[in-house]
């Protein structure tokens, strides 16, 4: 049977638990420098305070331990074998340890979404940029909710979509502000980056009901998965131990290393996947929808993506995970960006982040093209495009390559949404067009559309008619293998009255010849794989009046028909 988070940790006995591995350092003050009787100075690991006159270890016991039974403590770490009066300014040492502690507060830097809190009083709602957390406060965050968290030494905690945290502890020591941080994840994930801890002697945990991770200046991520705790080191290092181990038999995850804690114990420690691998293409975009490829590897069984708008990602805009290795974002404007990339393993852990600045710039949008498309059969090369709603100008291109080397036109102030110009040379051309809008009173030049590639063909045209026997009219155009064609014969040049609207498999048409009149002739062609050319030039074509005999043949003269004229 699987099992929810919530359910997995509450099959899990609590007496596993993470550790930092870190050495204390102990300083030891055999010279201290004078100061003002009365004052203390923070010297971790101890506060140092300078004796006023008068002063006992059990007076300064009570008034900065609240305990006097301290008294002896201090007498052992001072060297001062008995409660007896000290000379006034000498100094003091306090063990951190022993100060009270008072409440400290949590503010939130970063959002996105509508993460909500639940304080520990009983409100709720939903926080804000700016809001200020005490001890106790629940944070949950939706799919589309993102939160940062600044506590007073300048750590943060990062919480991402679909999780739920409880800030158990917010407290800082009397007198030297040392803190004293506790974080309880309920469900999804938290990422901690720690201001070291060393010199002001203070803790920081991630606790679950499975494990408690401690952390010393260290950049450390947690997440509650189906298959138990997942955690991962990105700087600093985390002893892993049963509570009921030796010490010797601890595992330790250093930075890059991560392991899994199931139910049936903690999992040995692993490589976390390295940073993906990605185009620098995609750094610079120029359409609305932020996409992003990254290397396949066989390792990875999905990607989280993030999209922030600093290089630490602590100002998250959006993310989402995934289990190909194409992403796509909608709905940001233009602007630079941080785009953070991890690969997730087959256990669920995150491997280390590929963040990599994004520049966006798409807008004014570019028009759609419409033609020309694929190949041209005309005397003319016409361009068109849609309308953009912003544009005061378009700019178009022609080129010889798809990279805009070679230039055949360049028109960088076109007002109108078509341009027509002269048939370049058959071969292979490449065009795009951009839309240029006013944007504060000065041009922005937007990106330019797909680039469109055409071949100009050989154009279809018309050969002079030949009357045959005086009785036909025979029509022939150049032509290609596979083609068809259409012909329309008119009395019109506007080809409203038609006189014929025939389809054919080959080049050439023979027909009865009509009445004396003008009539005026046109052909396209439809190349095997669809394209459909545009008509050739109209041609014009006038039939006299003329002598015939009695089965009417036209009568001849050495000249040709009488009365034929065209």
């Amino acid at each position: 049977m699987r099992l929810s988070p919530p359910s997995l940790l509450r099959q899990i006995p609590s007496c596993l638990f993470f550790s930092l591995a870190l050495a204390t350092p102990v300083y030891v003050f055999a010279n201290q420098p004078a100061a003002t009787p009365g004052s203390f100075i923070n010297t971790p690991p101890d506060m140092t305070y300078f004796a006023l006159q008068g002063d006992t270890l059990s007076a300064i016991a009570k008034r900065y331990t609240e305990k006097t039974s301290n008294w002896q403590i201090l007498g052992k770490r001072n060297n001062i074998g008995n409660d007896r009066t000290i000379p006034i300014g000498t100094a003091i040492l306090i063990p951190l340890e022993l100060l009270p502690e008072e409440a400290s507060e949590a503010k939130v830097i970063a959002m996105t979404g509508n993460p909500a809190y639940k304080a520990a009083d009983g409100t709720s709602g939903n926080l804000a940029l700016g809001s200020v957390l005490k001890e106790g406060t629940q944070i949950s965050t939706d799919k589309n909710g993102f939160l940062t968290l600044a506590l007073p030494d300048e750590s943060r905690i990062s919480i991402p979509s679909n999780s739920n945290v409880s800030l158990s502890k917010l407290r800082k020591t009397k007198y030297t502000a040392s803190p004293r941080t506790e974080v309880t994840l309920l469900q999804g994930k938290v990422e901690s980056r720690v201001s070291s801890l060393v010199n002001n002697k203070g803790r920081f945990e991630v606790r679950t009901n499975l494990a408690v991770a401690g952390v010393r200046g260290t950049n450390f991520r947690v997440g509650v998965n189906e298959d138990g705790i997942a955690n991962e080191v990105l700087e600093g290092g985390v002893a892993v131990n049963n509570a009921a181990a030796r010490k010797k038999d601890e595992l330790v995850l250093t930075a890059g290393k991560g392991n899994l804690i199931s139910a049936t114990g903690i999992g040995k420690v692993v490589d976390l996947l390295p940073p993906p691998q990605m185009n620098d293409s995609y750094l610079q975009q120029e359409r609305p929808t932020l996409q992003f490829l990254v290397e396949t590897t066989p390792e990875a069984a999905g990607y989280r993506v993030q999209i922030a708008k600093d290089k630490d990602i602590i100002d998250v805009l959006a993310e989402n995970r995934y289990k190909d290795n194409r992403f796509k974002f909608d709905g940001f404007a233009d602007g630079n960006y941080f785009v953070r990339i991890t690969a997730i393993d087959k256990l669920g852990l995150e491997g280390l982040p590929l963040v990599r600045a994004v520049t966006l710039k798409a807008r004014p949008e570019p028009p759609f093209t419409v033609q020309p498309k694929n190949k041209v059969r005309a005397e003319r090369l016409d361009f068109a495009w849609t309308e953009a709603s912003n544009a005061v100008s378009y700019h178009l291109q022609l080129a010889r390559d798809a990279g805009f080397k070679d230039l055949l036109i360049d028109k960088a102030d076109l007002k109108q949404v078509q341009f027509s110009a002269d048939r370049p040379k058959d071969g292979e051309y490449y065009w795009r067009v951009a839309t240029i809008a006013n944007n504060s009173g000065k041009a922005d030049h937007g990106p330019y559309s797909d680039v469109q590639k055409f071949t100009v063909l050989p154009v279809t045209s018309l050969a002079p008619p030949d009357e045959g026997n005086g009785n036909l009219l025979s029509f022939n155009w150049a032509s290609e293998p596979g083609q068809k064609f259409l012909i329309q014969i008119s009395t019109d040049a506007e080809f409203k009255k038609l006189f014929l609207d025939k389809e054919l498999d080959k080049a050439e048409l023979k027909i009865a010849r009509p009445q004396a009149g003008t009539y005026f002739i046109r052909v396209r062609s439809t190349d095997p794989d669809g394209y459909v050319s545009a008509f050739t030039a109209t041609q014009k074509i006038t039939l006299l009046p003329r002598w015939t005999s009695g089965d009417g043949t036209a009568i001849q003269s050495g000249g040709g028909p009488v009365g034929t004229n065209y």
